[in-house]
This record gives structure tokens, sequence and C-alpha cells, in this order.
């Protein structure tokens, strides 16, 4: 019998924000910001927070709660307690195949920091120039002749899955506690830094508050645009780790009238702290300091990834050798601790599945899970120059969250009832919650979300059929391209393959266990 439980509420709530605060924070925000209008992005974002954000929050932490009273501590039969109707156990599946998708790449991605950090201190880069610096990151993640990425990046699921085996409050909670203040503590040191920045001094062309104006001045012109709308829902559910099924299972800890409210509510204004505060005013300040706004425009088409980890090094560079070292261990490491209290969040609902369900032991359990991020991680890592890293990120990074969301606040609100659902989230409430939100949920939240896929729908269909690369194929005359447009389209579409045969997979084990354990 699973009978884990949190050693404290100040864990629960780091845990909870580390599972919420993760890479996107620093690294994809802030350019969503400057593509979808500046300052005015913050208006529908923020709506977005308090439309869907929060009212998905008090959801998933009643789900979790809900179901963890009857001991289950992921999706599946999370659903199946607040309806017996066959079709929810596999809805639910979505928040283990979610987990299992995303952490096969992001752990590798988490393994890129670790090596950075490294590189900062080994002063790899001192003499690189801005392109250098880009070469060496995209011949690293393209396994260009060497074999540290793949080694790095096993070492890193070795220690997600040892912390993993050690438990709630042995492990995971530990980890919490030390990686949030510490991430914290790092990026206030940056933002400031950044903030100090002067023209004309070590290379600067603006000062640092040059680049904060640039990221908040609003261009009203876009405010309207559903583009922009699309995108600020996107980042809410990307950075609070909405419609993965982690939510639900950490509240599946907590005791049946602890404050689900209260402990929802810290967790998500602490992450949108981190976000819009420290988020903002790291990357885009140093950048728009020693480079200028146009190009730094022009960088932020190569995405987070890119300015990160290509050009921020370079720019470390400019403060001297000791502030360059310390500065690149921080931003890193900064990204590790968001990364791998995000990467321990996945592995729990997977874990506590075959604890409740089949009985094993927690040490077995994380093995496992190790070994599956192992199995379906590996072909984002070798095959990274042809989209497979990609496509796990859209279709289980995306497209699963907004599906899994919208049937969970569906399941919540209309078949198992806002009244016995109210009541559920206040609770054991310490504070009082806007009666509003009854409403919100029951029938603002699901229409923004069925609005939010809807629209998403002409995207997801211009994927499914790959239209981008067969656009690229009818315009390429060079064979060489050609090969290389074949074989990418070879990879997109089995590792689509592969994750259908994950969801498959799981839904069959969940019959397995429905069998076993429930069926009369």
């Amino acid at each position: 019998m699973n009978k884990e439980q949190w050693g404290s509420r100040v864990g629960l709530v780091f845990a909870m924000a580390g599972n919420a605060v993760g890479l996107g924070n620093f690294l994809r925000f802030p350019v969503q910001a400057i593509q979808n209008g500046g300052g005015a992005f913050i208006i529908p974002y923020l709506v977005s927070f308090l439309l869907m954000g929060i009212p998905l929050l008090l959801v998933e932490w009643s789900i979790g709660r809900f179901g963890g009273a009857f001991g289950h501590h992921a999706t599946p039969f999370q659903f199946y307690r607040m309806d017996k109707r066959t079709i929810w156990k596999y809805i639910g599946v979505f928040g283990l195949f979610t987990n299992i998708a995303v952490a096969a790449y992001y752990c590798y991605l988490e393994s890129w920091t670790i090596t950075w950090v490294f590189h900062s201190v080994a002063r790899t880069f001192q003499h690189m120039s801005s392109g250098e610096i880009a070469t060496f990151f995209d011949s690293y993640v393209n396994l260009d002749s060497q074999a540290i990425p793949i080694l790095v990046w096993i070492l890193c699921l070795l220690l997600n899955t040892f912390i993993l085996s050690q438990g709630l409050d042995g492990g995971v909670e530990k980890v919490a506690k030390i990686g949030m203040p510490l991430l914290i503590l790092f990026g206030i040191f940056l933002a400031i830094k950044a903030f100090l920045i002067r023209s004309g001094e070590e290379g600067a062309i603006n000062d640092g508050s040059v680049g904060m104006n640039f990221l908040w001045t609003p261009d009203f012109s876009s405010i309207w645009s559903a583009k922009v709308w699309l995108a600020a829902a996107g980042q809410i559910f990307f950075t609070l780790s909405l419609g993965m099924g982690s939510i639900h299972c950490y509240a599946s800890y907590v005791a049946k009238n602890d404050d689900v409210a209260l402990n929802g509510m810290s967790a998500g204004w602490m992450n949108e702290f981190v976000e819009v505060v420290l988020g903002s005013s790291i990357i885009i300040p140093i950048s728009v300091g020693y480079l200028g706004i146009d190009q730094v425009i022009e960088l932020t088409k190569q995405g987070g990834l890119g300015l990160g980890f290509k050009t921020l090094p370079f720019l470390f560079e400019q403060w001297g050798p000791i502030m360059a070292s310390f500065a690149g261990v921080f931003w890193f490491g900064l990204l590790f601790f968001a990364g791998i209290t995000s990467s321990l969040a996945m592995g729990t609902p997977v874990m506590g599945f075959f604890m409740d369900e089949f009985n094993w032991k927690r040490k077995s359990s994380a093995w496992f899970f190790g070994l599956l991020i192992f199995v379906f991680g590996l072909p984002t890592v070798l095959f990274y120059r042809y989209g497979v890293f990609d496509e796990y990120d859209y279709w289980a990074g995306t497209v699963a969250l907004v599906t899994l969301a919208l049937f969970e606040i569906i399941l919540f609100a209309w078949v198992f009832g806002m009244d016995k659902g109210w009541e559920e989230i206040k609770r054991g409430s310490d504070i009082r919650l806007p009666i509003i939100y009854r409403y919100i949920i029951k029938f603002v939240t699901p229409v923004f979300l069925l609005v939010i896929f809807i629209g998403s729908l002409p995207g997801i269909w211009e994927k499914i059929i790959n239209k981008d690369i067969h656009a690229k194929l009818d315009a390429a005359t060079d064979p060489l391209i050609i090969d290389e447009l074949n074989k990418t389209l070879f990879f997109v579409d089995g590792s689509r393959i592969l994750l259908v045969l994950l969801y498959v997979g799981i839904c069959f084990i969940v019959y397995k266990a429905y069998r076993k354990n429930y069926a009369k």
C-alpha cells in the first residue's frame, strides 16, 4: 500500500512550485513576450492565468486530493473515482503518457545545463566568438563525433532516478527545498547584474534598463490577435504544468482535509513571480545591453534555447573571467534546478500508478521509470537533428496538455458536478475563495479551453501532414538537402508512431490494472 506523504507544507509548496517553475520560465517566456506585443502580451497572459490557470490549479489539486483519499496517485483511476464510465480511465492515461513522453526529451535538455555549468567553470568559451559558441552548441546537441552528450544524459537520468527512489520527503521534497531557494537567489543575482549594465562599460552599447523597456513596451495593435491569445494561453499551460497529471499526483499525497486552495494559489503565484519578475529580467536585458534591439529581435527567432545556450555564454565573457564563470554557473545552475524539479514531478505519477495498482516498491517503480525514459528518450538524443525532440515537445508537451485539461474540466464541473466540486475545493481551506470562481470553473474555463483547442486545429493538421517539410522538399534541388529532408520525414513519422504505441501500451496496462483490482 502506497502510504507516502509530504514532510511539511513548505516542502509541498516548494515541490509544487518546482514542478511548475521550469526551463520555460527563463527561456520561453521572455521570447514569447517579445514576439507577441511586449508589454501588451501581459494582458492576455494575466487574463489566461486568472480565467484558466487558477481554475485549473484548483481543479487539479482537488481531483488529486479526492483520488488520493481512495489510494489513487495517478489520473486514470482518479478520474475513474469521479465517474465510473470506461472512457474516463483512458482519458486519464494522458496523465501518464505526457509525463513519460515529456521527461523523455526534457532530461536531455536538462543534461545540457550540467555540461554548460562545467564549461563555464572550465572557461571553455573564453576565446570563442558568438558564432563559434553557436557552432559548438549545435555540434554538441547533434552528437557530431562525440559521446559526451549521451554520457551526461545518462548521468542525468541516473540522478533523477536515484532522487525519485528516495521517496517524497527523502528525495523530491529535499531537492525542492534546496533547488528552489538557490534558483531564486541565482536569478536575483543575474537580474541585478543585468539592471546594472551601463552603456560604454565592458563593451555594452545600452543600459540594462533599455532591455527591460524593450521587453515591456506594449504594442497594443497585437492585443486583438488570436495568435497572441493562443500564445499567452499556451505559455500558461507550459509554465504551470497544467494538463500533465503531475499536480494531481503531488496533491494526492495531502490529507483529506488539507487546504488545496491556498497550496495551489501559493505554488501558482510563486511560479508567476519567478516567470514574470525573474524570467523577464535576465536573458533579454543582458542581450539588448550588448547586442542592441535589432539583433536581439533576430535572435528571438531562434527561440529561447538559442539565446540561452549560444548567446549568453558569449555575453558573460564581457564581464571578465571571474564574473563570467560565476554568471555561467548561476545561469546554467538556475536552469538545472528549474529542470530537475520539473522532471522529478514527471516521475511521481508513473511511479505512484505502479505502486498503487501493482504493489510495486518505490525503488522498483523509480528504476522502471528511469528505464522508460531511457528507452523513449534515446531517439530524442540520437536523432535530435531530425526533429524527434521537437515532435515529442509538440505532441506531448503541447497538444496532450490541452486535451487532458479540456476533458478534466468537463469531468469536474459537469460530470462529477459543480456542487460537489466546489465543496471539494473549499474543504479545509484557510482562505475564502471568491464565489465567482465557481462559475468561472463551470462556464468560462471550459469555453476558454475549447476555443484554444479549436484554434489549434489548423496548426495540428499542418503538423500531421508535415506541411513545412513537404514545402521544403518541393523547393529543394540539392540531392543532399533532399536526402536530409527525407530522413527527417522518416524520423518524424517514426517518433509519432512511437508516441502512439506508448499511449496504447499505457491503455493496455490500465486495462490490466482495472481487471485486476476493480472489475467485478
